[in-house]
């Protein structure tokens, strides 16, 4: 069974940051945040069909630059937020791309980390599960929750 269910999560992450590249359309810096975004869903959709890659060279190296990148990124957009943050982090355009860096990070790595064992352990498997429900409850929440989203510019009222 948890065979499946890693692929399972690995397959709903791949289509999470499939959505998340596409939703990107209407973004000032769209090609930026699409590349962000299609690197973890083509290697989480490697992953899907064969878990045993995270054992291949390329694919360990991909990603361990992505994760990197993605680390660099964050740790300056929370300098940002820590010296101009007027509102909650939800609010704010940085909050917004620092918490889809951080998702992309926390899945690269614990994909990055599966290449030991790729069906992963018991706490491996919680995780990716949790971690698999919480960006499309996330979503959820931000797409019922319309006064969330008022003071949004313009290109993130479309989140879904």
């Amino acid at each position: 069974m948890a065979p499946t269910l890693w692929r399972a999560c690995n397959w709903l992450m791949a289509a999470f940051f499939a959505l998340a590249a596409l939703v990107q359309v209407n973004d000032p810096d769209a090609e930026l945040w699409m590349v962000v975004y299609m690197i973890p869903a083509l290697l989480s959709l490697l992953v899907g069909l064969n878990p045993l890659v995270t054992g291949n060279f390329i694919w360990k190296s991909v990603s361990a630059i992505h994760i990197f990148f993605c680390i660099t990124w964050a740790v300056g957009l929370v300098g940002h937020l820590w010296l101009h943050s007027q509102q909650s982090i939800l609010h704010e355009e940085e909050g917004r791309e620092l918490l889809g860096l951080l998702i992309v990070t926390v899945w690269m790595g614990l994909c990055h980390s599966s290449s030991k064992n790729p069906v992963g352990g018991r706490i491996q498997l919680a995780t990716a599960m949790v971690i698999t429900l919480l960006p499309f409850i996330s979503w959820i929440y931000i797409y019922i929750n319309k006064e969330m989203r008022s003071s949004w510019p313009v290109h993130c009222k479309t989140v879904i």
